[in-house]
This record gives C-alpha cells, structure tokens and sequence, in this order.
C-alpha cells in the first residue's frame, strides 16, 4: 500500500538535552568529529544505518532511549560542553575579523548546487561538493559568506544498475521538514517569500530554506507552494532536470530570486546586505541583470549600473569544454526578459550580454558564462592550467589580446579537510601527535610510527571492503527481484590488496573505461599471483547521457567476468555517503582525463588528504602540484594522431606504472610487514601536500585577491553617486564610438646597427587618435623571442611616452627605448590600448589597435 502523502514527524526531545536540538540544526556537525560522537553514543546501529544524520536520527531512537540519556547526568554534561564549544565556534572572532574594516562586509556565493552532507543531498558532483567546501572552509575563517541555492525536492537523482549493466535513476521525494532547514519568516511569523513575474500574466513564487552552515547560512529556494501553478511547483523539482525552458526558469530563479531572497533575509535579519557577489559558474548569470534593474529603479542608466555591478561581481568558471556551458534559444529568453520580471531593462541591451563573439545577434544563442564573463570584472579558473585553457577559451570576448593578458585569473580549488579526513586519521593525529587538525600535522615526526600509521591505513581499507561488500549485495537484490546475494559476493576485494579507487561523473572526457583499452593486460595485472591489484569504480552518468551509461555498462560487464569479479567492481549511487569511505579505503587513487579538460578533479585531493598516492594525468590541479613523492604521472600523449591511438597510449603507460613502479613498491615490506617506501611517500602527502590542498587556502585566496579587490573596486566607482562607475562607463561608450579611427600610422627604431646584448633601441611611433586625447590612451611596445610562426614568446611591454601632441587633424608621437638584455630572435610591435585610472587590466575594453 502506498501512502498518499508523507511528512516527517520531529521528535520531542527531553529538555535536558536541548542542546541535542541546537546541534543537530547546524550542519557544522557534519564536519566536526566530536559533535558527531556525541550523536553516534545514542545509537551507533541507527547512527550508521540512517547515514549519520543527527535530525533523522532524532526522529528514529525510542523516546526511551532519550529519556535514559536525558537522565545521565554525564551525557547531559556531554552535550552542554558541545553546545558551548558551537556557540563559541559562532560568536568568537576568526581569521576574517582580524582584517578590520578593509574588508567587505558581507559576500553573497550563488551557486546551483551545495554538498553539504548526504543528509541534504542538493548536489550531482565537484561543483556543488566544491560549493559546500567553499562555505565550510569560509565559516572556519569567519568569511561572511551568503550562500544561495535552489532546493531540490527531488536532488539530483538515485542511481541502480540493471543486470545488464545499464544506469538507472530514481527520484527520491525529500521532505524539507524532516531535513536540517528552517523556513525564513518575516515577523509576523508568515513564510518570506520571492516572486517572478512570468509571461502570459504568470508569476513564480518560491519560499526560501535556511541551512546554518557553521557561521554561513545558505539560502535555498523551493517553488512546491500552492501559490502556484502545478507546473511551476516543479521549477526545482530536479537537480539539472527538464528541458530548456524549464532549466531557464531555474536559472531565473536563482538569479533574480536569490538576489531578492538575499534582499529579504537582510532586512528579516538585520544582517548588511552583500557588498561583493560570486557567481559559481553561470547558472547565476541573471543575478547581474536583477542588480541592474534595482539601479535603473534608483536613476541609474544600464550603463551606468551595468558598470557598477561588473566592479563587485566575481566569476568562477569550472568548466574547459564549450559544451558544459548552458545555452538558450535567443528567442526563449527574449520572451521571459518582460519589463515585469526586470524593470526598466531593455531585452535590447541584455541580449548582447549572452552572444558569443562572432555569433549573429538575431539568432546566436544566449551562452551563460559568456553573460557571466561580461557582468563581471573579476573572474577566475579553478587551477593553473584551467586559467590557461579558460583564457584561451574565453579569449574571442577579448579580440586582439594574446591569451596571457585575458583578464582570467585562476584560484586552485581546494577541500575542506575536516569533512574527508577519515575518523580513524583524526584519531590517529590524536593520540600521537596531540591535534585533531590533520591538515597541518607533523606527519613527519618520529612520534608516529610507520607500523601504526600502516595499520590505520589498513583498518581503512578493510572498511571500504565492508562497505562494498554491503552495497554490491544490496544491487544483487534490487536487481533480482529481492533473491538473496550469493556467497562469492560476501567475498570480493580482499583488505591486504593494492586498491585503487576511481570515482568522478561520468562525461566521456573523463574515460572511465580507459582502463579497459586492453582487457587482457587489465586481468593480468588484477590477478596477479604475487602483487594483485583491484579496482574500486563508482560514478554517475547524467541522465540524458546515453554514451556515459554505455560506459558504465562496459566496465560493469568486464567487472562481472567470473575470473575478475573479486578484484573490480563497481559501487551504484556514488554519494558523499559512499565517498567518505571509498576514499581513506584507496592506496591509489587514479584519474585519467584527455588533458586538458579536467578544469581541477578535487577527488584526488581528498584522496590524498587520506593517505592516497595519486595516479594521474597531468591536467588539473595534479600539473601544479605533482612530485615523486605523491604518486605518479601518467604520460601524455599529445602527439598521438588520432584518439585511439592516444588511448592507447596512454592506457599503455598506466598498465606499466601499475605493474612495474606501484605493485613492486607496494608490496616491498619489511620484517614487521610495513612497505617503508610506500609509507615515506605517504607521510610526505599528508606533510607537505595536504597543506597546500585545503579548502582554507582556496577561500583566503578568494578573499585576499578577488574578494576585497572587488570591493574596494566597487567602493571607488560607488563613491559619490557612483562618480566612478559613471565617467567609466562613459569614457567606454566614447572610446568605442571613436575606437574604428584609432591606428598606428607608422614605427621607426634605431640608435644600433648590429644588435648586441647591452644596447637600446630606440622607437618613434605615429598614431592617428581619431577624436581621442592622448590621455585617453597608451601606447606600447610589445617584444620578446620571435619565433616561426610569427609569434611572440616570453613577452614583456613597456610604455612608450607622448614625444609630440597631435596638430589640428594629424598625428601624436610616442616615443622611448627597450633594453637588449638577452641574445636570440627578437621581434616587436607596437600598439594602442584605452587608459583610464579605473580599467582592471589593458585588455577589459577588448579594444586594441597594433601596428601592421
């Protein structure tokens, strides 16, 4: 019989353990050990079995078993202590206040998607775990972040596996009311609520959820009220669900919503409003068009406002393949973009924000990041490389500028340390070591042991066997119509076997079947006689992803062979759940990419956090950080002439590493059954890597130089009636009106005939300004090493200095001298860029004009 509806009842908890209450409603347990002890002492079995979640645990135990706590006067103690060390955690000053007042004072982080815990299952992958990281990390640092999402009643989606290997999905229904949220009320008590006005007389209304995230509150948006239609209650039913109007209506609402909810949560509060906003990719792309029109409604142009907000707006783009960036019929947004959703905002002017470079303006599409891009004067990749394939990428909204001078920056994303570190490495660090911190031990000190530092190691691995074990059994009986799991499967994997884990989304970029480019070699080197190997494989294929479940089913009927199934397998429905054992369980943890698309694939970072070697491409952020000492390269083959042979090449070299460098060093032990080598590497990730890996760097990164640069940047165009912002938009309308008469007429050099190190050669340039002033622009020389192709390499620019004013209707004069400091080819140009005291970078305008 199936119910109707379901709701979750709360549990009436004995007023002597309200502080019970009080830490089960901020998801700061999710990463704090001791409250999470505090829990698991009510009932480990439930504990573990309701996925270690304080509020559904509550609603689980017998009032009886509360009622026997609530009278152990040690226990109530006990939680009083966790209580006062979370209001502490809440109240004392951190890292952030110790900047004073130079700083801003509240920062808003949209994103579409937050991993918090499993218990708030609002994420599909590295976005959204790398969002909730970013919110962790800046509540320990008391950044004051604003996070603002969607709630997804739905979430992303439950994965099964057919007995054929094919992905399916499930959509769960999640009740907010039996989750760690509360609804945002007004004063008198009624629900706060965010309206968009849509065409055809529509309006969408979302209520807005509270999830206290340490010091963070995150702001989720939930359209299933009955204010609306049925149709529009499944605005946020699914993660990335639906087709194009409806992923359109999503991002409307995260947009224009989330800065209206952030509005309302301001005014509820008490709290300031945002000073500085980030977009986390472009799903949040019409936040800058609701900023706009509240400007228009305070007398401001779009010009004028769309310069104010690109001076406070930060972008970060996580992806390097054009095809994961959201894209919208032209006309489709055209038809929502109705002076009732943004007052005093033309369609004319956004619609431009969204054409890619060279697309036709009447039928291009609405390209999201390229919108994001453009409302935004400070943006950023996620690792070096990414910067470099962003800025490349991106490089056509900045014609004319080599890739180097595209303003996009890169921060390193990180992982938040106490969320992945395994219990029994905070224990370990514990008892010998004297800190929970893992992050920053001393794993080099010789008050740890190898031997017990080996054995955690091993204790781990053995959990991830159990667990796996557990979940391939639950598959077994889901998949067959509820038949009991047969004994070979209570047997698979073996805890003392070099285990390499794998598990990421499924895009084919990211060629989880690599592996598999020779099978033979593959089972050769998994049931090896004295040095075994086995795999650990879970991932989820998007659903409309048929080619990512073909690849799921591959590895899933290779995996079932009789004579390699206890020594591969794949696990369904990768989660944050699964993850907190599949990674501390991993020696190895393994990623192989087609470089260079990998924009960071924090999973290794979180292996390594666990004492995992890394096994990787180099792409990522594994080409910034990769040493001897904490795994192993796997070679490139850029040179291949097709993709095939790329494949197999590089599958080639990981059977080699695997079988010839990984297994020997692994199984290399001494008398008392430690390999030594293998933990001196170990030791080495957990002292010198890990440190640099932490979502605490990521977010002091983000602070020191995008968020208080956009702030104080915002500051100067926003002072006096936004002085700044105005004479910067309008020296932008003027250089670009004036910008197509701008030419360099002509450059002569000279003071040397035969070049040597040591000289100077001097430069005389004409320039036509057109009606521009010399103070309008600067004139530069650019030079370096030529190279073949016509190129400049290893490029350096100095400013040349005004020799002569323009006569009435002739040309200025620019004139100076360059330094031969080094032998070579040497090549040069000269060019004209806009000058103003307020432009971030030369290249912001996109407007040059070069020799020729």
């Amino acid at each position: 019989m199936k119910p109707i509806r379901k709701f979750t009842v709360r549990a009436v908890v004995p007023a002597p353990l309200s502080a019970l209450e009080e830490l089960a409603g901020n998801l700061r347990w999710s990463w704090h050990e001791p409250t999470r002890r505090l829990f698991e002492h009510i009932d480990p079995e439930s504990w573990a079995a309701i996925g270690r979640d304080p509020v559904a645990l509550l609603g689980e135990v017998h009032p009886s078993r509360l009622d026997a706590l609530a009278a152990d006067d040690g226990y109530v103690a006990w939680a009083e202590r966790e209580r006062a060390d979370l209001r502490a955690y809440l109240e004392h000053p951190r890292w952030y206040q110790g900047l004073g007042e130079d700083a801003p004072r509240t920062i808003a982080y949209l994103s579409p998607e937050f991993g918090i815990t499993e218990a708030l299952p609002q994420y599909s992958g590295g976005l959204g775990i790398l969002a909730g990281d970013h919110l962790k990390a800046a509540s320990d640092l008391g950044v004051p972040i604003v996070g603002v999402g969607l709630f997804y009643k739905s979430g992303y989606f439950s994965q099964s596996i057919s007995p054929d290997g094919w992905q399916r999905e499930r959509y769960p229904v999640h009740d907010p009311d039996g989750l760690p949220l509360t609804l945002l009320r007004r004063p008198d008590g009624t629900p706060a609520v965010v309206v968009l006005a849509l065409p055809g007389d529509r309006a969408l209304a979302a209520r807005i959820w509270v999830a206290d995230v340490g010091r963070v509150p995150l702001l989720l948006l939930d359209t299933d009220l009955p204010a609306n239609s049925d149709e529009l209650r499944t605005v946020t039913d699914r993660l990335y669900g639906g087709g194009g109007e409806h992923r359109l209506l999503q991002e409307l609402l995260l947009g224009i919503g989330g800065f209206r909810a952030l509005a309302l949560w301001a005014e509820i509060t008490g709290r300031p409003g945002p000073e500085v906003f980030h977009m986390n990719e472009g799903h949040a792309g019409f936040l800058g068009l609701e900023r706009i029109s509240s400007l228009i409604g305070r007398g401001f142009s779009f010009r004028d406002a769309l310069q104010l907000v690109r001076a406070g707006t930060v972008f970060t783009t996580h992806t390097p393949v054009p095809a994961g960036i959201d894209r919208f019929d032209r006309a489709l947004v055209e038809r929502f973009l109705t002076p009732m959703l943004l007052p005093g905002v033309d369609p004319a002017d956004v619609l431009p924000l969204g054409l890619e470079p060279g697309a036709d303006p009447e039928t291009g599409a609405f390209n999201m990041a390229v919108m994001g891009l453009r409302l935004a004067q400070h943006a950023n990749g996620v690792s070096k490389l990414h910067g470099e394939v962003s800025r490349r990428m991106f490089g056509a909204l900045w014609p004319g500028f080599d890739a180097a001078e595209v303003p996009i920056t890169s921060v390193t994303n990180g992982v938040h340390a106490p969320t992945w570190t395994a219990p029994a490495l905070i224990s370990l660090t514990e008892q010998t070591l004297g800190t929970v911190d893992t992050e920053h031990a001393d794993w080099l000190s010789p008050a740890l042991d190898d031997g017990d530092l080996w054995t955690v190691k091993r204790r781990m691995r053995d959990q991830l066997v159990d667990d796996a074990r557990r979940r391939l059994a639950e598959s077994w009986v889901e998949q067959h119509s509820g038949a009991a799991a047969p004994e070979w499967l209570r047997k698979v994997l073996d805890p003392d076997v070099l285990t390499v884990g794998f598990a990421r989304r499924v895009p084919t970029y990211k060629r989880l079947t690599l592996m598999l480019k020779d099978p033979d070699r593959l089972r050769g080197i998994l049931t090896h006689p004295d040095r075994p190997v086995q795999f650990v494989i879970a991932g989820k294929s998007h659903p409309a992803d048929d080619e990512g479940k073909r690849l799921i089913q591959e590895l899933v009927r290779f995996a079932q062979d009789h004579d390699v199934r206890d020594r591969i397998v794949f696990l369904p429905d990768y989660d944050m759940g699964m993850a907190a054992l599949l990674y501390p369980g991993c020696d190895v943890w393994l990623n192989n990419p087609l470089r260079p698309l990998e924009a960071c694939g924090t999973s290794g970072m979180k292996a390594a956090m666990n004492g995992a070697l890394n096994l990787s491409i180099l792409d990522g952020w594994w080409a910034e950080f990769a040493e001897e000492d904490y795994g192993w390269v796997i070679p490139s083959a850029d040179a291949a002439g097709d993709e095939g042979e790329r494949d197999a090449i590089e599958a080639a070299a990981l059977y080699d590493l695997l079988e010839h460098r990984i297994a020997p060093r692994f199984y290399d032990r001494n008398d008392d059954g430690v390999p030594v080598d293998w933990v001196r590497m170990l030791r080495s990730t957990l002292a010198t890597l890990v440190p640099e890996l932490g979502a605490d760097r990521m977010v002091r990164e983000y602070v020191d130089r995008l968020y208080r640069h956009a702030w104080r940047h915002a500051v100067a165009v926003g002072a006096d009636d936004a002085r700044g912002a105005r004479e910067l938009a309008a020296f932008g309308a003027r250089v670009r009106e004036a910008w197509p008469k701008v030419r360099v007429v002509h450059v002569e050099s000279g003071g040397i005939e035969t070049p040597h190190v040591g000289d100077e050669l001097q430069l005389r340039a004409s320039i036509d300004l057109g009606s521009l002033d010399p103070a309008d622009v600067a004139v530069e020389v650019v030079y370096g090493r030529s190279r073949a192709d016509d190129t400049l390499a290893d490029v350096r620019i100095a400013e040349l200095a005004l020799a002569k004013s323009p006569s009435k209707g002739g040309a200025a004069t620019w004139g100076g001298a360059i330094a031969l400091d080094r032998a070579g080819a040497f090549g040069y140009t000269v060019r004209v860029v806009p000058r103003h005291p307020m432009l971030l970078s030369t290249a912001e305008l996109g407007l040059v004009a070069t020799a020729e």
